[in-house]
């Protein structure tokens, strides 16, 4: 009878109402939405503002690891799928709103130091990448990263992270064409009539100016923004095509291990390790600070979550086909809309996934719009050197030798070794031996013995 199923259909319907409001609050409680204050609208929003912010990834990471021979429409499906896959990671599991994806300076270590610096294939380098976030996983569930952490100097922690600053806009400078080698000189001015060095200014003041007015989107909509005047121009040149999920078989399970192992790249295993902890611990002191996500005393609820998902994501990263994947500080755009639950993340993550079947359109992003991005970035990165005691020459001396060594050896790794040697040496000759980390003095051994043994870079 039509009375009979009506009511049958109208109680059926107020069950699944009921069935997905539990699952509402359940979420809700899950991710403590009532003690963070915070609700679904906020955390959706938030999670669409880090996208915004830090998508220039999907066009800047598969124009650097392009030069190591990697195919390009691969590396742009392997950035989106594992800046998903780390994000939603991070929100579900360690439930902080912090995105994910392979990070700026470790990509360009992957690429000018390792591949094309050392000539090992990308194959190799990425099975050195997998061993890093294995030997990551085993310092967090062992707790050797905490005396990590604890032993090494603050002040050398913000100069390498200056320092990839440094390296990440010298590479900038040099794809645009706004700084040149010289026989002479050894670096020089360009040609600034050149129409890709002039599209190249054009971005670089479009990102400036955007990022001067707060607009969170500076950097993707300037690189839209350039791509658009270079295709005004005939400086985009590109060959439509249709992107097929297929494509990522190209870097995907393509990593050498046996390769990275047998060549014993300890150096190069360590240089990705300590990079992606101190910018994951970084990332996470400031985000965590800004959101009010630490407990009285100052500590990090569930930070071996938290790092667990970060070494399980440059290992999935690997496995993908792209270089380290690390916490991303652009995850603060987020925090300041009102993002502070896990949501956010994964809100981002979903963003992610979504963008990879635009990779056809990534293409068309031409090196002179995505050089002033490198150049921008680097230049945030330079505010760590307030981290700096610059009045202490123990600390100051090292600083500046990390600071300088790593853009000018393009090695991050150099940077790392000036650092921790003449730091150690320093506080020896100052009879302070006592006062630093045993830690530090085994880290200098190392570092002395690997110059000793590759005689340079």
């Amino acid at each position: 009878m039509p009375g009979i199923r009506t009511g049958n259909t109208n109680a059926g319907s107020s069950r699944r109402i009921t069935h997905n409001n539990e699952m509402i609050a359940r979420l809700e409680r899950y991710f403590e939405f009532a003690r963070l204050g915070t609700n679904w609208k906020t955390e959706i929003l938030a999670g669409l503002t880090t996208f915004v912010t830090m998508a220039y990834i999907v066009f800047v990471n598969p124009s650097i690891l392009r030069e190591t021979g990697m195919p390009f429409q691969a590396v742009v499906a392997a950035t989106c799928l594992c800046a998903a896959f780390g994000s939603i990671l991070m929100g579900a599991v360690a439930r902080y709103p912090i995105a994910l994806a392979p990070g700026m300076g470790l990509n360009a270590y992957f690429t000018y130091t390792v591949v094309k610096g050392l000539g090992i294939p990308w194959q190799t380098a990425l099975g050195a990448v997998f061993l890093s976030g294995i030997a990551f996983l085993i310092l967090t569930l062992v707790g050797v990263r905490q005396l990590i952490v604890k032993a090494i100097p603050r002040d050398l922690y913000a100069a390498v992270a200056a320092g990839i600053g440094l390296f990440i806009a010298l590479i900038g400078l040099r794809n645009a064409g706004i700084i040149v080698p010289s026989a002479a000189t050894l670096v020089t001015l360009g040609n600034m009539r050149d129409p890709n060095t002039l599209l190249a200014l054009f971005g670089l003041l479009a990102i400036a100016g955007l990022s001067a007015w707060r607009v969170r989107a500076a950097m993707l909509i300037g690189i839209l923004l350039t791509t658009l005047m270079g295709a005004v121009f005939g400086l985009v040149h590109w060959t439509p095509g249709v992107y097929r999920f297929s494509d990522l078989a190209a870097t995907a399970g393509q990593l050498d291990i046996r390769g990275a192992w047998n060549l014993g790249l300890a150096g190069i295993v360590f240089v990705f390790l300590f990079v992606d902890l101190f910018d994951n611990v970084g990332t996470l002191v400031g985000v965590g600070t800004s959101a009010g996500l630490f407990d009285a005393d100052g500590e990090i609820p569930r930070v071996r979550e938290i790092l667990l998902c970060d070494a399980t994501a440059t290992v999935a990263g690997s496995l993908m086909g792209t270089s380290t994947v690390t916490s991303y500080i652009e995850s603060a755009a987020g925090v300041a809309v009102g993002g502070r639950s896990g949501v956010t993340s994964i809100v981002t993550g979903l963003l992610f996934l979504a963008a990879m079947f635009l990779a056809p359109l990534v293409g068309a992003v031409p090196a002179a719009a995505t050089a002033p991005a490198l150049i921008v970035v680097g230049s945030l990165m330079l505010a760590h050197l307030s981290e700096v005691d610059w009045v202490d020459p123990v600390k100051a001396i090292p600083a500046f030798l990390t600071l300088i060594t790593i853009p000018l050896t393009f090695s991050i790794a150099n940077g790392l070794g000036f650092g921790f040697t003449s730091y150690a040496l320093l506080k020896i000759v100052r009879g302070e031996i006592r006062s630093t980390h045993w830690l530090v003095y085994v880290l200098a051994a190392l570092f002395i013995a690997r110059f000793v043994y590759l005689g340079a870079g």
